[in-house]
């Protein structure tokens, strides 16, 4: 790391040493395993991690992250949770209102371990998008001191690597709500069958895509420097074949490419 960087990450495990016991909502994704790496570097065994296991959340997702925490020796604890009656429409607010509830759940099982503060993960890039679910973050006084320090993406991966974290380069991934278009039923067929096909795709090696599922239709959102490998025709029947056997009648390719929260733009009209 840079000074800049050095600098940046002194202030973070300072931050982190004065709140004493801490508790970390741990997806596995890129944000929260730094701020567990971190926490326990500032913190040592006054750390619990808690991982949420839910319909709406790949199950490899959740099996990748209880590995890793397992090998640093970081207390762990597995939560299974369903998908709340309140979002099962799935509203523009999903994200609040599934938050609020979620974090609500963590902080009364943090009070069984005498556990002070609830950590999260949102970096400063996080202010730049349509996250109804921040608010429901500081309603409940959860604490995000990636985003206070004022770490970006970039600067997290780059310290990841640095610090040799296995995620340091692991695709953005949210979870597979965000898949389905608002004021959409959702069910957990639905939601088995999109983790699926994009378990296909990985396989093929367009990590980082999204499969975008609206009915019978899948859309593919890829990143950018996978469009190319996509003009290979026989990559493109397997894929299509791939999807159909999961369920899908019809499959296309988004010319936009993967951007975060892309259903936003359906309702960034009205906002």
């Amino acid at each position: 790391m840079d000074t800049s960087f050095e600098q940046k990450y002194n202030e973070l495990t300072s931050h982190l040493r004065k709140l004493e016991r801490v508790a970390i909502a741990f997806s596995g994704g890129v944000d929260s395993t730094f701020l567990v790496y971190a926490a326990q570097e500032a913190l040592g065994k006054d750390v619990i991690a808690f991982t949420l296991n839910s319909p709406y959340i790949p199950q490899w997702e959740v099996d990748e992250a209880s590995e890793w925490i397992q090998g640093i020796g970081v207390q762990h604890e597995v939560i299974n949770v369903g998908i709340p009656e309140n979002i099962r429409n799935n509203p523009s607010d999903r994200c609040y209102l599934c938050k609020k509830q979620i974090f609500s759940l963590l902080k009364e099982e943090i009070k069984k371990h005498d556990i002070p503060w609830l950590l999260e993960g949102t970096n400063k890039d996080d202010e730049g998008d349509y996250r109804p679910g921040m608010k429901a973050l500081d309603e409940l006084e959860v604490l995000s001191p990636l985003r206070a320090v004022g770490f970006t993406k970039a600067e997290i991966r780059q310290a990841s690597k640095k610090f040799d974290l296995p995620t340091w380069n692991k695709p953005a991934y949210a979870c597979l709500l965000t898949r389905i278009p608002y004021d959409t039923t959702i069910t957990e067929t639905e939601l088995r069958r999109i983790e699926a096909g994009e378990k296909q795709l990985f396989a093929l090696g367009f990590e980082g895509a999204r499969l975008r599922s609206h009915d019978t239709l899948a859309r593919i959102e890829l990143q950018q420097h996978q469009f190319e490998k996509m003009i290979d025709e026989e990559t493109r029947q397997l894929i299509v074949g791939k999807l159909k056997n999961v369920g899908y009648q019809f499959v296309c390719i988004d010319l936009l490419g993967y951007r975060m929260g892309s259903y936003n733009e359906t309702i960034s009209k009205n906002t």
